[in-house]
């Protein structure tokens, strides 16, 4: 269960810690981008807002027991450093947060709660994280739902025109290769039972019901085959034979 939002100094804030943990950051990256928009708000001549919505604290860490740095931001604090996470999952969690931070200031507000003392601050901040926290669970379900869905997007996805294009012409090719070329003995009597071959066995490796279907992710893979393709040897024997009767020609006509 993570707490997204919290009363401190009676402010709503989050922390770097927590902005870490729920964009799948290096927390040293965060302190990194927090320190980058210190440093603009710096050279805008609005460091004064910059230490109000930015405010630099410590923590312990539970295994060595140092202390480390750490920053509280304000929903406007936490605006300026989220607005560079722009992935679809950034986003949802940048909704979820603002949405939290909305809701611990109604909290407040309907509680007509007064400064309070550190200890009340703890209750209502926990009290408000039990609300949510199944909420932000459901979040997670959904950016890794949709992350597998992108994913089996990539992989299913069908080579383009372009790509469909460079296997047909790299397959004829391959046999035109295989036959010795267009002027020959095997090229007249056994072209089109090699083409056959060639796409079948190029099917029956991917799996495929035709060479279009090939998905995108296996593209490169698809090129490599077809480098490395040759007819069977029954076939081969067969195109050797072919060429074999015409270059037995060719001597007996120049004799």
């Amino acid at each position: 269960m993570t707490q997204l939002v919290f009363i401190n100094n009676n402010q709503v804030v989050t922390d770097s810690l927590t902005i870490s943990k729920m964009f799948g950051k290096d927390h040293k990256h965060v302190l990194r981008d927090i320190e980058t928009q210190i440093e603009k708000l710096k050279e805008a001549g609005e460091l004064e807002w910059g230490v109000s919505n930015f405010g630099q604290t410590h923590y312990q860490h539970q295994q060595n027991k140092q202390w480390y740095p750490k920053y509280n931001l304000t929903e406007d604090g936490f605006a300026i450093v989220a607005m560079s996470y722009t992935t679809p999952e950034a986003m949802k969690m940048k909704v979820k947060f603002i949405e939290e931070f909305k809701r611990m200031r109604l909290f407040i507000q309907e509680q007509h709660i007064k400064p309070l003392s550190e200890k009340e601050q703890l209750k209502a901040s926990m009290r408000l994280s039990l609300e949510t926290s199944e909420e932000v669970e459901t979040l997670k379900v959904e950016v890794s739902e949709v992350k597998e869905t992108v994913q089996n997007l990539v992989n299913t996805m069908r080579i383009d025109g372009g790509q469909e294009a460079q296997i047909c012409k790299r397959g004829k090719e391959a046999v035109m290769k295989a036959l010795g070329g267009k002027n020959t003995n095997a090229y007249n009597q056994l072209s089109k039972h090699v083409f056959s071959a060639f796409w079948r066995d190029f099917k029956d490796h991917f799996e495929i019901p035709r060479y279009g279907d090939l998905p995108r992710s296996r593209f490169a893979e698809g090129i490599k085959f077809i480098s490395i393709w040759q007819p069977s040897t029954s076939l081969r024997m067969d195109i050797t034979t072919c060429n074999g009767q015409q270059h037995l020609k060719l001597v007996e006509g120049g004799c």
